[in-house]
């Protein structure tokens, strides 16, 4: 069984995630099929695109009951932290319902536009082993016209018109808001992180 199983939601990301990984050691698969993630020892949730699709891809895949079950440490990236919140307003998508909180479009304005396209800083709310050996206020990459508000679970805060979660952590259940396969040595130091913390 692969170290860390991909599921496979059709972004057109997987190849820089997969190298990003491999650079680190890490065996990956990309997949949509039950019982090779549940048998891996991490999963990753990438995703891009619109909220609606992606669950859609999910669901008819099985994977809307799969993935809340999961025990093993799981990341989602992107559009695939967003999933792991109820809901988003993006087509009125309800989500796979792990964390609570509804993902909202950025307000449109003449020095924001949307979507949130580039490099913006990473404030540390609450520890967490993602965090380790990555200083406060340290730069990701993000590209994304929808946020989470913060929350009880929200560990990391960026700040684009209005604070939104950009990292998250309840339970074995992480996510990250920006792309950590583009985001330089911190976005690699965050996914060895990821692949480094205790089962």
């Amino acid at each position: 069984m692969p170290e860390v199983a991909i599921i496979d939601g059709g972004g057109a990301n997987i190849a820089s995630l997969r190298f990003a990984l491999k650079r680190l050691g890490a065996d990956s698969e990309l997949t949509t099929d039950p019982d090779t993630i549940r048998a891996a020892r991490r999963v990753i949730l990438p995703g891009v695109g619109a909220a609606a699709d992606a669950m859609e891809k999910l669901r008819s895949a099985g994977l809307d009951k799969v993935i809340p079950a999961l025990t093993q440490p799981l990341l989602g990236i992107c559009l695939g932290m967003q999933l792991l919140f109820d809901s988003s307003e993006e087509e009125d998508a309800t989500c796979l319902g792990i964390i609570e909180g509804r993902a909202h479009l950025f307000d449109i304005a003449q020095d924001q536009p949307v979507p949130h396209m580039g490099w913006n800083r990473v404030k540390q709310t609450r520890n967490t082993v993602l965090f380790n050996g990555i200083p406060d206020g340290a730069y990701f990459y993000f590209v994304h016209s929808y946020a989470l508000d913060t929350v009880a679970a929200t560990t990391g805060r960026t700040s684009y018109g209005r604070n939104f979660t950009s990292v998250v952590h309840q339970g074995n259940f992480m996510g990250a808001q920006f792309h950590p396969e583009r985001s330089g040595k911190y976005g690699a130091r965050l996914l060895q992180n990821f692949l480094e913390q205790n089962d």
